[in-house]
């Protein structure tokens, strides 16, 4: 597997001293530049103990490994400051659930120093300090490495190297598209979702696809999908939301429409608490990262996307909802064009997507991406049949390579092996994708 090597400099450990939680940060990118240690937010957490525990669930996720768990490197979540609310956002090391806290602007009580994205340390002295912050302990946050912290910190420097996979990245890529095709399904009241919550059995480390399914004012889990229902692969990944339960007020479902013959598909849990949100999103299955989904291929083929991304990318300013309709207005490009255009940004880490706002927001991941191309081997694959010459035919029946491509509707079919064991579940093949390039260049 490839990885990316990024070096973490942190000017000290993070740590929670006398109630003050001061999280270094990484590089880092700021409203206006580059930082090499950002400062964010100074101030009080409104829910002291409910933050404490969120913040101690984010990099729990980080630290863990659902499929084949092994022992692995730690990795340090990613805050974004967008002005009104700080998002703590984390990837389990097999890619196949996605955790983020938004404290919102109920839950904050101080200064906003910057706006940008940067890493922070979150290591395991300072996950014990908050597992045992109360209710009626201060917490005050220092985003970055100000005056405050410095004081109650000894100053030496703290450097980490850590290997990211480039799948780690092609996740938050793909999660944005994946989750804005999302709709609420199911609303419950804390103590629904807890009894439903700790009825999944801990002890079953089930990989095959459940489906949660509306029952009175709960859900119960059946072997079979139905209207209304959200699949849910994998129980024990919903482990994270439960030493939240205490501090939630209730917990929203996500998922896309699903009948009686859908496939396992990605869902999300939210937890509303006060002044903040936290939300769980798993993959289909359980041996399935999201970095394979392939969700981003239906906007990635375009000849102009590169040149929009650009157009748009330099008009984000880390506002808290990016909103498609106003950045085409102000771009000149089409709706369709700034979606685009928004999953090409994100497949640098530089667009998110907030499933409570149902809206785009900005962020920068420290990567540097140096193509679309090699994040997605099959949109690369799919550019070199064309310019092998190896699309064929006209109208709606193309051959690529031996393969055939049926076109029907808006949708398109292929009779390779990619195609049969999927059927478009997992993005679409490069045979489908090279005729539609084909297609789309009138070539």
């Amino acid at each position: 597997m490839t990885v990316v090597a990024q070096e973490y400099r942190y000017l000290r450990s993070s740590e929670l001293t006398g109630g003050l939680l001061g999280l270094q940060t990484s590089g880092g990118t700021a409203l206006r530049r580059p930082v090499d240690n950002p400062v964010f937010f100074k101030g009080f957490l409104t829910e002291p103990a409910a933050a404490a525990a969120c913040l101690h669930s984010v990099a729990k996720v980080a630290a863990s490994r659902y499929f084949q768990p092994t022992q692995v490197r730690l990795r340090d979540p990613v805050v974004t400051c967008n002005g009104d609310r700080l998002r703590f956002e984390s990837f389990a090391s097999c890619c196949g659930v996605y955790a983020r806290l938004d404290v919102l602007s109920a839950g904050l009580d101080g200064e906003v120093l910057d706006r940008g994205t940067t890493n922070v340390d979150v290591n395991e002295p300072l996950r014990r300090m908050l597992a045992r912050v109360g209710s009626g302990d201060p917490l005050r946050l220092a985003v970055g490495p100000d005056e405050v912290t410095v004081t109650t910190m000894d100053g030496v420097a703290v450097e980490k190297k850590v290997e990211l996979p480039q799948r780690w990245l092609r996740g938050f890529a793909e999660l944005q598209v994946i989750t804005a095709g999302f709709e609420p399904r199911v609303e419950l009241p804390v103590a629904e979702a807890a009894r439903f919550l700790r009825s999944l059995s801990s002890s079953s480390r089930s990989r095959g696809a459940s489906w949660a399914v509306p029952a009175g004012r709960s859900l119960r889990l059946a072997a079979r999908p139905a209207p209304g229902a959200v699949c849910l692969a994998g129980p024990q990944r919903l482990e994270a939301l439960l030493p939240l339960l205490r501090h939630a007020k209730s917990l929203r479902v996500y998922g896309p429409a699903v009948d009686a013959r859908s496939l396992p598909c990605a869902s999300a849990w939210e937890l509303a608490l006060p002044g903040m949100a936290f939300v769980l999103v798993l993959s289909p299955e359980v041996n399935r990262g999201f970095s394979g989904e392939g969700a981003v291929l239906d906007f990635l083929a375009g000849d102009d996307v590169g040149q929009d991304a650009e157009l748009v990318g330099a008009l984000l300013e880390f506002e808290p909802r990016v909103e498609p309709g106003d950045l085409a207005e102000r771009s000149g490009l089409s709706r369709e064009r700034v979606r685009a255009a928004l999953v090409q940004l994100g497949v640098s880490g530089r667009v998110g997507y907030d499933l409570a706002e149902a809206s785009y927001f900005h962020r920068e991941l420290p990567y540097d991406a140096e193509s679309v191309e090699q994040f997605n081997p099959r949109l690369r694959n799919a550019r070199a049949l064309v310019e092998a010459g190896a699309v064929t035919g006209e109208g709606d029946v193309l051959s690529v390579k031996g393969y055939q491509v049926r076109f029907q509707g808006s949708g398109a079919s292929c009779t390779c092996a990619w195609w049969l064991d999927y059927r478009g579940t997992r993005g679409k093949c490069k045979h489908v994708l090279a005729a539609e390039i084909v297609r789309g260049s009138g070539r």
